[in-house]
C-alpha cells in the first residue's frame, strides 16, 4: 500500500509527538538553529499571556492571578507568564515550590528576574510592584498559603511538564487536591470562579498515557507548545485539559516533520480542504455528486435505514437508494426524506436480507458510486451473513460497513483486504472491534490507538473506531484523532447517521475528484463535520436531549462554518 491514501491531508494535520521527541525538537531548535532555549521561554510565556487574554475578550482590568511553578522549566515558563501579566496590570502572585536556589538554567533566570521585579519598591514610598514572589519550600508554607483563601480570576499550573512519569506526592499532591476543591466550589455556585489554565499539560499527567498515572490537576484551558501530546488528546486524559489550544513559540517545521510521527490531531483545515476540493460548481447536478447505495435495515429495525439514508442525502450526494428487506420497505419510506428512493430486497423469514438478494445488489451496486451496508441488518441469520460477505467480496465500489455488518463478518476474515481502487471503510464501537479482532470477553482495548492501527494495516482498510475522540486509522498506519463531538454523540442512530455521512462524502469525492480520490482525507473530513454538527445541535438542545436527528439537522450549519464561501450560490 502507498502513502496515496494521504495525498491530500499531509500538509495540514498536527503531529501528536511524545516527550522524547519533544525534548530533541527544543534541543536541534537551540543547537541546530541557533536559537536561545530562554527565547523559547519567552515565547511560551507569551502564548500563555494571550490564550489567557483572549479568553477574557482583552480585559483583564482589575483581575488577579496566582501562579503554581515547578522548579523546572515548566515553572520558569510561569514565571514568565507572571511577569507578563503583571505588565498587562494584573495582580500577579508566584509561588515557587522550592527555592530559587534550587533550579537552574534558564528557569533560574526567570525566578530571579521575578523575584527582582517583585522586591521592587518594597519598603519605599514608590509604587508597589503588581508582581509578588514567594518560594514555598516547606510543607507548612503552603499551609499557610492554602489557609490564606485568596480569590483569584486566573490560576496558573506550571508545576510540572512533559516529563513527569511517576504520580505526584506530598506538598504538589496537596496543591492538585486544593485546586481540585477550588473547582469544585466554582462549579457548584452560580458564580464566575477562577480561569484554571495549564501550561503544556496538566499537571501530574504523563503526557506520553492516555491514561492518568495519579490525582492530575483538572484545566479549564491547556495551552500547548510546538505538538501535542497522547495525554492532550487521548481519552480519558484529555479531559483534564479542558480547552485545548496548540501555540507555535519557534520550532521549526522542519523539526516537526522529521519526527516522522504517525498519529495526528484532525484540524478545521483539513475538513475545509475537503470541501474546497469538492465544491458544487455552477454546472453540477445530482449525477456529478455520487450515488449512494445504502443496504440496511430488517422487519422492525427500520429506523437504521432511514437515519443513513437521509443523513447521506444531507451530506451533498446527489442520489441516495435504500434497499432493505421488502417487509421494512414502507416502513422505511415512512421514515425517510422524500429524496431518497427505496427498492425491496428478498428476505428471509425473520424479515432480513437473505443471499437470494445477492444478484439484485449487484445490479444496484453497478449503478451506484458507493455502498453502505449494515445499519439495522440484523446478523441472526446465516443467510444474511453469506449475503454481506458476497456484498464485501464481490464489491466494485468504495464499500462502508457498520454494525450488523460487522457483525456478520466477525471475527474479521483473514482474505478481506481493501484496495485503493475499492477502499473498505468499517466503523466499528469498541463492543464491535472486540468482535471484529476474536475477543471473546468484555475486557478493555487497552490501547485503542494500537489497536485501530494493527487491524488498518493488517487488512490494508480504513478503520473509524467509535468513542470518545474517535479515531481513524488508515493502512499506511497513520492514525487520526477527531477533536469535534461530544457525549450526546452516544445517543441511539448516530452511529447510522455517521454512516451515512461518510458513504456520502465518499460517493461525492469518487464523482467529482479526478485521478485518484482519496478515501482517507474523504474519511476524516466526514467524522470531523459530523462531529461538529454535533456540537451545534448540542449548543442549541443540549446533549441531554439530543437525537440523531438533531445531529444531521446541523450538517448545513456545520458546513457553512467550515467553507462559508463554497456554499454560497
Amino acid at each position: 500500500m502507498t502513502r496515496n491514501y494521504l495525498l491530500l491531508i499531509i500538509l495540514t494535520v498536527q503531529p501528536v509527538i511524545s516527550a522524547e521527541q519533544m525534548r530533541q525538537i527544543d534541543r536541534l531548535t537551540v543547537e541546530k538553529f541557533d536559537t536561545p532555549f530562554l527565547l523559547l521561554m519567552e515565547a511560551a510565556a507569551e502564548a500563555v499571556t494571550q490564550a489567557i487574554t483572549s479568553h477574557f475578550s482583552g480585559d483583564l482590568g482589575g483581575k488577579k492571578a496566582l501562579i503554581f511553578c515547578g522548579p523546572g522549566n515548566n515553572g520558569g515558563d510561569g514565571a514568565g507568564v507572571g511577569r507578563a501579566l503583571a505588565r498587562l496590570g494584573v495582580l500577579t502572585d508566584v509561588i515557587l515550590f522550592g527555592t530559587v536556589d534550587d533550579t537552574k538554567g534558564d528557569a533560574r533566570k526567570n525566578f530571579e528576574i521575578v523575584r527582582r521585579l517583585a522586591s521592587f519598591g518594597a519598603g519605599s514610598s514608590a509604587q508597589p510592584s503588581p508582581l509578588a514572589f514567594l518560594e514555598c519550600a516547606r510543607v507548612t508554607d503552603w499551609e499557610k498559603i492554602a489557609r490564606a483563601r485568596g480569590t483569584y480570576d486566573i490560576i496558573v499550573d506550571a508545576l510540572f511538564g512533559t516529563g513527569l512519569t511517576r504520580p505526584l506526592e506530598g506538598v504538589y499532591l496537596e496543591v492538585i487536591q486544593h485546586l481540585a476543591m477550588i473547582r469544585a466550589a466554582r462549579d457548584r455556585s452560580s458564580r464566575t470562579g477562577p480561569l484554571i489554565v495549564s501550561i503544556d499539560i496538566p499537571s501530574g499527567l504523563d503526557a506520553d498515557l492516555a491514561e492518568p498515572i495519579g490525582a492530575a490537576v483538572r484545566s479549564d484551558l491547556t495551552v500547548v507548545f510546538t505538538s501535542p501530546k497522547r495525554a492532550n488528546v487521548l481519552p480519558p486524559a484529555t479531559h483534564f485539559n479542558g480547552e485545548l489550544k496548540i501555540a507555535n513559540i519557534g520550532s521549526p517545521s522542519a523539526l516537526i516533520e522529521s519526527s516522522d510521527a504517525k498519529l495526528f490531531l484532525i484540524q478545521e483545515a483539513d475538513a475545509r480542504e475537503w470541501l474546497i476540493a469538492t465544491r458544487y460548481q455552477p454546472e453540477s447536478y445530482k449525477n456529478t455528486h455520487g450515488h449512494v447505495l445504502v443496504i440496511a435495515g430488517s422487519r422492525g429495525y427500520t429506523g437504521a435505514a432511514a437515519l443513513c439514508g437521509n443523513a447521506a442525502m444531507r451530506s451533498g450526494a446527489g442520489l441516495v437508494t435504500i434497499a432493505t428487506p421488502a417487509s421494512a420497505q414502507s416502513s422505511v419510506v415512512a421514515a425517510s426524506m422524500p429524496e431518497v428512493m427505496t427498492t425491496a430486497l428478498a428476505e428471509t423469514d425473520r424479515g432480513a436480507v437473505s443471499d437470494a438478494a445477492t444478484d439484485h445488489v449487484k445490479s444496484l451496486a453497478s449503478k451506484a458510486t458507493v455502498v453502505a451496508i449494515g445499519p439495522g441488518l440484523s446478523a441472526e441469520d446465516e443467510r444474511t451473513r453469506k449475503f454481506v460477505i458476497s456484498v464485501v467480496q464481490n464489491r466494485t465500489t468504495p464499500l462502508v460497513i457498520d454494525a450488523d455488518g460487522l457483525n456478520c463478518l466477525a471475527p474479521w476474515p483473514m482474505e478481506l483486504r481493501g484496495s485503493i481502487a475499492h477502499p473498505l471503510i468499517i466503523t466499528p464501537h469498541a463492543g464491535e472491534m472486540r468482535r471484529l479482532i476474536g475477543m471473546t470477553d468484555k475486557s478493555k482495548l487497552i490501547d485503542r490507538v494500537a489497536a485501530a492501527r494493527d487491524f488498518a494495516v493488517k487488512h490494508q482498510l480504513i478503520l473509524v473506531l467509535k468513542g470518545s475522540r474517535s479515531l481513524v486509522a488508515g493502512p499506511d498506519g497513520s492514525v487520526f484523532i477527531n477533536p469535534t463531538g461530544n457525549a450526546g454523540l452516544g445517543t441511539a442512530g448516530a452511529g447510522d447517521t455517521l454512516t451515512g455521512l461518510i458513504a456520502g462524502f465518499i460517493a461525492q469525492a469518487f464523482a467529482t475528484l479526478k485521478g485518484e480520490p482519496d478515501a482517507l482525507s474523504t474519511t476524516i473530513a466526514a467524522l470531523y463535520i459530523g462531529g461538529l454538527a454535533g456540537d451545534l445541535a448540542a449548543r442549541e438542545v443540549g446533549m441531554r436531549t439530543m437525537v440523531a436527528s438533531d445531529i444531521q439537522s446541523h450538517l448545513g450549519a456545520a458546513i457553512r462554518l467550515i467553507d462559508p464561501d463554497g456554499e454560497m450560490p
